[in-house]
């Protein structure tokens, strides 16, 4: 199974030149917790961060920083670990892992933002996979008892 087809679609983003207050009703408008960071470069959206509702939290809220003072770009955590909407979500899981990070954009071949993927989008797979071999066995042994009938 390939990330993109577990992947959440819809994917909220920001500017850089954005503010913490900007953002923070991004999130609640939208009823997300993160926001993925662009940027314009030679008039192409370059993803370059991203912005959690933990990160408002620590980061301005916790340090009593005027919201409409700071930028997304000064908040923002990049570079980002990024996954291609072809790959297997075992491999993209291992790098979630190895970089301690729960979502990851997906982009298809071009680099375009297609989606994104969080680790709650891999338990959910994976655990329909798991039930899915649970019934495995349960239909093997109907099917032997009636076999036996």
């Amino acid at each position: 199974m390939n990330i993109g087809a577990i992947c959440t679609r819809e994917v909220v983003t920001c500017r850089t030149t954005d503010t913490a207050l900007d953002v923070a009703k991004l999130l609640r408008t939208c009823h997300v917790g993160d926001v993925f960071v662009r940027d314009e470069r030679e008039g192409k959206h370059v993803l370059c961060g991203i912005l959690t509702d933990r990160d408002l939290v620590l980061a301005v809220i916790a340090n009593e920083v005027d919201p409409a003072s700071v930028f997304v770009s000064e908040l923002m955590s990049a570079p980002l670990v990024v996954a291609l909407e072809s790959e297997g979500i075992e491999h993209v899981l291992r790098r979630m892992r190895l970089h301690g990070v729960r979502r990851v954009p997906v982009t298809n071949a071009l680099g375009e933002l297609v989606g994104v993927a969080s680790a709650d989008d891999l338990l959910d797979a994976i655990t329909t996979l798991l039930d899915d071999l649970r019934h495995v066995s349960m239909r093997q042994t109907l099917f032997e008892q009636k076999g036996r009938s």
